[in-house]
């Protein structure tokens, strides 16, 4: 008796105009998968999805925007099928100083987006997964929230929120053949990166990362820092005492403050 081949996925994934979700677009695409893509900034995520193989289907939409979002992804799956995997990527990086009254409208969009982006964007999935018994969702979190970073204060505090609402949602979806990952990137190469003033160790092209992201979904883990030497950091960083990660945090370099 001989097994057929494994059907390519379906995949609903946002911020797919550029970064990490350009590149996993690409690399789903050239699998055969069939995508639907959403991200805020039309034009450019047109221009993406032109580019694909295959045939695949574009929403501009914001993740804060709830109705949007549920309105794209009832079309998704009324147009293509209830989803293989959902992939909330779309994120946010500003450098923030807590002191800076100007700086709070910054803090409220990295929140809104980077945590709760992630509920809007799995919310309509769940259902229809758990109806089905199978589907993988995956939220892209960060190594930054591991432990808080100086001058960064919104991005990492939004991305241990993320780890652990993440965390929250895989056991209430235990059992139900719903798998939901964790995914901690450290440094990629992308335009969210590519203003920071500091060292970044361990940097991965966006081809590169987007390959071994869709091994981690495809595999049996639950949590993974990617790549594994920014795991072995994280580790690291949480076992140091306060007053020695203090002392070594304080002299890191910090991004720009910034508007959003």
């Amino acid at each position: 008796m001989t097994t057929g081949a494994r059907a390519a996925p379906v995949v609903f994934l946002t911020g797919a105009s550029t970064g990490i979700g350009e590149a996993l677009a690409r690399h789903y695409a050239a699998q055969g998968a069939t995508l639907g893509l959403v991200a805020r900034r039309a034009e450019l995520l047109e221009k993406v999805t032109a580019s694909l193989p295959g045939q695949h289907l574009h929403y501009a939409a914001d993740v804060r925007d709830t109705d949007a979002l549920r309105a794209a992804a009832e079309d998704f799956i009324a147009r293509v099928s209830v989803p293989d995997i959902v992939i909330g990527n779309a994120g946010v990086s500003v450098g923030t100083l807590t002191g800076e009254q100007e700086d709070l409208p910054a803090f409220e969009a990295v929140f809104d987006i980077n945590v709760l982006g992630l509920v809007r964007t799995f919310a309509p999935f769940v259902k229809p997964m758990q109806a089905r018994g199978s589907g993988t969702l995956v939220g892209i979190a960060s190594v930054a929230g591991i432990r808080g970073l100086p001058g960064a204060a919104a991005y990492s505090a939004s991305k241990a929120a993320a780890i652990s609402y993440l965390e929250s949602l895989r056991v209430e979806l235990r059992g139900s053949g719903v798998r939901v990952k964790t995914l901690c990137p450290g440094y990629i190469d992308t335009p969210m990166t590519e203003k920071n003033p500091y060292p970044m160790p361990f940097m991965l092209e966006a081809a590169d990362a987007a390959e071994r992201f869709a091994r981690f979904i495809d595999g049996p883990r639950s949590y993974a820092v990617i790549p594994w030497q920014m795991g072995i950091v994280a580790k690291v960083m949480r076992l140091l005492p306060n007053a020695v990660y203090d002392a070594l945090a304080s002299k890191s370099g910090r991004k720009p403050r910034g508007t959003l």
